[in-house]
């Protein structure tokens, strides 16, 4: 007989149509209503997710907490999810994936004395493709999910294996029709009865009054029994999803196998409202700069590891929702995301800032009349090569570049040159020097007094130009289009004028409901002016301002000396309703693959013009139509989610200016006052990185996480220390591992080290750790997550753990990791 697993639940939306203060007091009202309903029947079951629901209750209610542990111990009321939120899926980075289920879990053992065994994110917009190695190594072992819908998302069944680009696999099923039912039970588990066919006759129906919370009600309980004794086709029971995979178990090989991410469910979720999505990506790296430096300082001059960090992270997670960091809420809940991110973003910058200080303090640095330390770190497990900007004094004695020279460690002379200090007052001076910085370590510079006599002032050259040795890069006069020409592999990287804004019109909802490309025939902006903004041996910048009836697009092209990466500074001043702005860039290409970054882990999607999401890069290898040569061009952003590649036009998604919370098939009334999303004043970067051969041996990974998690500076003053002017205190020697975080362990007795494979490459690196005077070797599979705990005590053994800390086991072999002391 095939049998019905009647799961009730209460889908919250702790942010939505209403603020979190709101979400908060229905948390509890639902929750009581749960256990309300458990002291009433005892056969009902009672399943929810989300560690901060719990964390609201046991803050707020303590009384109503212990009654939720006693029924969790009796079985009754199940956790899972095993998240601290059910988050967006496509935007949030990869660690933030893992401190989801770290929090989560943790809580829910500590609390609960269980973890969660099965993933519960019913209502994301959409699912990245290594969600089930993120799954599978926080502990659970099966997911489920509503979205995308059978018409967005063609699947062999409801009930399917998914698995990730490393080879891990959970058990996926997809709610039929509803998380939540408002009205007849009855005809609702007639609807669900016909697709048991597509999960091998057992199925799960959700049931329970839900977005605003609410859960099941007596009526459906009641309705249920009934049916239970009624229906003579199908056994009805309640059950959890834990009891549903369980009966599934052993069957896995009979399962289709599905290896791919779960798209597409609201497509422009991608890229509207620009300040969360760009916040976001904020506070997750200075984050992690701040753990990675504060381990650091932690071990090395004892600096106390902020107690705070795992509270800005809470903030950063709960932000994360999907309802929140998709841009769907309404205009007020932003403003708490706004002192959520602050928070979260000022508890780091004090964090950084303490583990940078101790460190540079205990520099050895001579006194030199005159001579401004200044003190670069390199948060990056490999050596960095990058521009260094410095902004110091009041009433300085260098009056041009002329009075000053800058010098390495080993007093050998950089290219340096003034830029246009921030501030403008006089005496005001910011500098630009050229830094060679070690792995994830820092190096010692000084501005000395006295000219160069090796590096030149300044260059010279037309308006419109950007030279180097290895592009000249041009403006068009009529359309202010960027265009490269690649002088050492001699061939043009755009078919056309590129980085040209295009303004689309775009009457969608704030989901962009039924929309999947957003690249119809725009309208372009109109050139106001092009014009150098600085010259010199270290940055070259030219400015170009466009016009859109009242929005200017302001794009600053950056080359440094040294890199390969035209980096774009970008002000955009919107002041437009119901358009999508994107940047295009026609590409002179052949033969293209297009690669989009996703949370550990690439995907290859077809140039279809669909918009897809995306993390860090983007990326379009081809042949060059010219020279005949395999090319490419990685597009990199510190703050964007979204792109569309249409043939061989690139189309990086910038904003959308839709209503608020406006979601179809509300119709938009004329005489109406509305207030639209992205409206006003945002920054970002993008970078462009031309390439011979694949993104792999272009180095684009590594260039992308140089945009987001800057070198960080401390303009310092002589003393005495026992730390060397330049050094290194962890690297790894694979250009395809990726060190992700750096921080303290949660029981405090080491530190845990989390690093991927990046290429889809079997791969062994060795890590360095010259502290603890230990190197280790460590084995990946392609797209492998491995997560090191490295014990403060220099005796015991380094061990491999899952992302939740807790299982931890020597690494002994030399196919999984060997210790070389």
């Amino acid at each position: 007989m095939k049998k019905l697993h009647m799961i009730g639940n209460a889908h919250l939306d702790p942010v939505w149509l209403w603020q979190w203060q709101e979400g908060f007091q229905e948390t509890k009202a639902t929750f009581r209503s749960a256990l309300d309903r458990l002291n009433e029947y005892d056969d009902f079951i009672f399943t929810s997710s989300s560690a901060q629901f719990y964390e609201w209750i046991e803050e707020n209610h303590p009384e109503m907490f212990k009654e939720i542990q006693e029924r969790v111990k009796e079985g009754r009321w199940v956790l899972c999810g095993g998240w601290w939120i059910q988050p967006d899926c496509n935007i949030p980075g990869g660690e933030s994936f893992v401190r989801q289920g770290l929090l989560g879990q943790r809580y829910f053992s500590e609390k609960f004395g269980v973890t969660a065994k099965v993933g519960y994110n019913v209502d994301s917009f959409g699912h990245h493709g290594m969600l089930p190695q993120i799954l599978k190594k926080s502990g659970m072992d099966a997911y489920v999910f509503m979205r995308p819908g059978p018409d967005e998302k063609g699947l062999p069944g409801r009930l399917f294996v998914w698995e990730s680009n490393d080879g891990s696999r959970v058990t996926a099923y997809r709610i039929p029709f509803e998380y939540c039912t408002f009205g007849n039970m009855s005809s609702h588990i007639e609807l669900c009865k016909p697709e048991l066919t597509y999960a091998k006759d057992e199925g799960m129906c959700f049931y329970g009054v839900g977005n605003h919370g609410g859960g099941p009600t007596k009526e459906n309980i009641e309705e249920i029994r009934s049916l239970k004794q009624s229906d003579q086709e199908t056994e009805i029971i309640f059950s959890d999803p834990n009891q549903y995979f369980e009966q599934i178990k052993g069957k896995e090989h009979l399962l289709p196998v599905v290896h791919d991410d779960l798209q597409h469910h609201a497509s422009g979720c991608y890229s509207v409202h620009s300040e969360v999505k760009k916040k976001n990506r904020d506070a997750e790296n200075r984050l992690l700069v701040a753990e990675k430096f504060s381990s650091i300082a932690s071990v090395m001059t004892h600096q106390p590891y902020p107690a705070d960090y795992n509270r800005a992270w809470k903030n950063i997670l709960f932000n994360q929702f999907h309802d929140i960091l998709a841009g769907t809420s309404i205009q007020s809940a932003y403003e708490d995301a706004n002192e959520m991110y602050g928070e979260a973003l000022s508890i780091s910058s004090r964090g950084l800032n303490h583990a940078l200080q101790a460190i540079s303090w205990d520099i050895q640095i001579d006194e030199e009349e005159g001579m401004k330390p200044v003190v670069a770190f390199n948060p990056h497990a490999w050596e960095v090569t990058t521009a260094v900007e410095v902004e110091w004094g009041i009433f300085g004695n260098y009056g041009s570049i002329a009075d000053v020279h800058v010098v390495d460690a080993d007093g050998n002379e950089v290219p340096h040159q003034f830029i246009k200090p921030h501030a403008k007052v006089p005496g005001r001076k910011r500098i630009a020097f050229m830094a060679k910085l070690p792995a994830l370590g820092y190096a010692l510079y000084k501005i000395r007094p006295g000219s160069s006599e090796t590096i030149p002032a300044d260059v010279t050259g037309r308006p419109n130009t950007i030279e180097s040795d290895r592009y000249h890069i041009t403006f068009d006069k009529e359309t202010g289009g960027l265009n490269i020409y690649d002088k050492e592999h001699e061939l043009q990287v755009f078919e056309g004028p590129a980085a040209l804004p295009a303004i689309i019109d775009d009457h969608s909802d704030t989901w962009g409901h039924g929309k999947l490309h957003f690249n119809q025939q725009g309208e372009s902006a109109k050139l106001l002016h092009i014009k150098v903004m600085e010259k010199g041996p270290v940055v070259h910048v030219v400015r170009v301002t466009t016009r859109f009836n009242q929005s200017t697009i302001t794009q600053d092209f950056t080359l440094h000396a040294q890199s390969p990466r035209i980096d774009v500074k970008v002000k955009v001043n919107w002041q437009e309703q119901h358009k999508t702005l994107k940047l295009l860039f026609p590409l002179n290409l052949n033969h293209r693959t297009n690669t989009y970054d996703i949370p550990f882990g690439t995907i290859t999607r077809e140039a279809n013009g669909e918009e897809e999401s995306m993390q860090q890069w983007l990326d379009v290898t081809g042949t060059s139509k010219s020279v005949k040569k395999r090319y490419g061009v990685s597009l990199i952003n510190d703050g964007k989610y979204s792109a569309d590649i249409l043939g061989n036009v690139v189309g990086l998604t910038v904003l959308r200016s839709p209503i608020y919370a406006h979601h179809d098939p509300y119709e938009v009334q004329t005489d109406e006052s509305y207030t639209y999303i992205d409206q006003g004043m945002q920054t970002f970067t993008y970078s462009i990185l031309p390439h011979t051969g694949g993104w792999e041996s272009a180095g684009t990974i590594r260039a992308a996480h140089e945009v987001n998690q800057k070198c960080p500076t401390v303009v310092e003053t002589y003393h005495q220390g026992r730390l060397p002017a330049t050094h290194s205190f962890l690297s790894v020697d694979a250009p395809n591992v990726i060190v992700t975080a750096l921080k303290k362990s949660e029981d405090g007795e080491g530190i845990v080290l989390r690093l991927y494979e990046a290429h889809q490459t079997e791969t062994v690196a060795s890590i360095h750790l010259p502290e603890s005077e230990r190197e280790v070797e460590v084995s990946f599979k392609p797209c492998e997550i491995k997560t090191l705990y490295i014990p403060l005590d220099v005796t015991k053994p380094v061990l491999e753990t899952d992302l939740t800390e807790y299982n931890g086991a020597p690494l002994r072999s030399h196919d999984e990791l060997l210790l070389r002391n």
